[in-house]
């Protein structure tokens, strides 16, 4: 691959790598709470909108795998393997529409997640086909979608404020530049 970054972009994604890292850390510290809140989607659907579509992607994928290595959340299989597909996804997705399409945030996050979730439906069924793990793809997405609701409810509030924030901050510096 040919693509050069900026310095900026991989800052940022190491920022976002390292909040991906914590934020599920405080999140488990008080009970477990990581499923309900979904704390490390939080920070690669950020990445999606900051981000170009590769490092967004790349975000996605390494920090579940990163945060199970160090901290032993989420397991890595199969949970890891589910997460490293769905993160990747959304953040590749959220980048996509909302850089390349220029969608509206709100509408972007939607898709991104939309398309997070088929993915990890996707991934839970050719994990229960070839590898035996007993899990029904359909159920997991509608069991994760409905445990996660609070998350999902504070994605759909925090991220699109965060990116509006985040624009109007970038645009000012760039006006005053």
């Amino acid at each position: 691959m040919n693509k050069r970054f900026t310095t900026r972009d991989l800052v940022v994604t190491g920022l976002l790598l390292a909040l991906g890292l914590v934020t599920p850390m405080m999140f488990h510290f008080f009970g477990g709470t990581g499923p309900v809140f979904l704390p490390m989607h939080i920070p690669v659907l950020i990445g999606g909108f900051v981000l170009p579509p590769f490092l967004a992607l790349l975000l996605g994928m390494v920090t579940p795998l990163v945060s199970s290595l160090l901290t032993g959340m989420p397991v890595i299989f199969p949970m890891g393997v589910i997460m490293f597909f769905e993160l990747g996804i959304y953040g590749l997705v959220a980048s996509l529409a909302s850089r390349k399409l220029r969608l509206a945030p709100i509408l972007s996050l939607i898709i991104a997640m939309i398309a997070g979730r088929v993915a990890a439906g996707i991934v839970v069924f050719v994990l229960s086909s070839g590898f035996g793990i007993q899990m029904n793809s359909i159920a997991f997405v509608k069991g994760a979608i409905v445990t996660g609701l609070p998350g999902i409810v504070i994605q759909m509030i925090l991220i699109p404020s965060l990116v509006y924030a985040i624009n109007k901050i970038n645009k000012n510096a760039k006006v005053n530049a």
